[in-house]
């Protein structure tokens, strides 16, 4: 069936929309936000007309629509960290949206968007070391300049090796949100694949009960109809039966006279 026009124009605002979800835009860009909820209406409207697309193609939008939707939710938090969370929750489309593309375009924005919250989330974790150790450096010129005593250079050394430590563990600890960020990732995707599967299996049972009831209508059926041929053959063998009997009654009376 051939997409009516609220589907086409449909189909062209939400491959604008991911166009401009790939881009890097403004805190202060407002196209995306009124697109999507433009996005929203539509579908609603789609799902609610009589010659509307198949119930896969709906879902692939509605997924679509709602990946886009959390992605800019995603950007409205504070913290780069619930940031990667976030993301890593979102769920893109799984075909293209035009016969251009090759890969899903919400794919690709997801890659994207994960590698720039990672990128932001590492600085974040790294950039609070930078000036203690500016500061270390400044210190131990300070101390080398003026000539400090021996228990002042070893405080010195051992507030090296405390910020060093610092530094290390500040290192550890982003090890540590990145490995717990893909370790979340392979837990979601995991669970998306017992989902679909469980998906498909239950629309397997549906498919098959559909059958099974298709199958029990038609027997049900010949099986009236069948009902239906026997009373008619009994009620004409009974019909013959009392035409019979009648014709030899009268037969039987002209044959044999009424004694005076």
């Amino acid at each position: 069936m051939a997409p009516t026009r609220l589907e086409l124009n449909l189909m062209r605002l939400l491959s604008r929309c991911e166009a401009l979800a790939a881009e890097r835009r403004d805190p202060e860009e407002w196209r995306l936000e009124k697109y999507v909820a433009a996005l929203e209406d539509m579908l609603r409207e789609l799902k609610k007309q009589a010659s509307k697309p198949a119930p896969e193609l709906l879902n692939e939008y509605s997924r679509k629509v709602d990946f886009l939707k959390g992605l800019l939710e995603a950007e409205k938090l504070s913290s780069s960290t619930e940031k990667a969370l976030a993301n890593q929750l979102l769920a893109p489309g799984r075909t293209p949206t035009t016969a251009k593309e090759r890969t899903p375009a919400t794919k690709t924005v997801h890659l994207q968007t994960k590698a720039r919250c990672t990128g932001q989330m590492r600085s974040e974790l790294l950039g609070t070391v930078r000036p203690v150790l500016l500061l270390l450096y400044r210190l131990s010129c300070l101390c080398s300049a003026v000539g400090l005593t021996s228990d002042e250079k070893q405080s010195a050394v051992e507030l090296d090796a405390v910020l060093q430590h610092h530094q290390d563990m500040q290192e550890k600890l982003a090890e540590e949100m990145l490995s717990l960020a893909r370790s979340l990732k392979n837990n979601t995707l995991a669970a998306q694949n017992v989902i679909k599967q469980d998906n498909q299996t239950l629309s397997h049972s549906l498919r098959m009960a559909d059958q099974n009831f298709e199958k029990l209508k038609d027997e049900s059926d010949r099986l009236e109809q069948h009902a239906k041929k026997s009373v008619n053959w009994l009620l004409w063998i009974m019909l013959i039966v009392v035409c019979f009997i009648f014709i030899s009654m009268i037969l039987f009376i002209r044959i044999f006279p009424k004694l005076k």
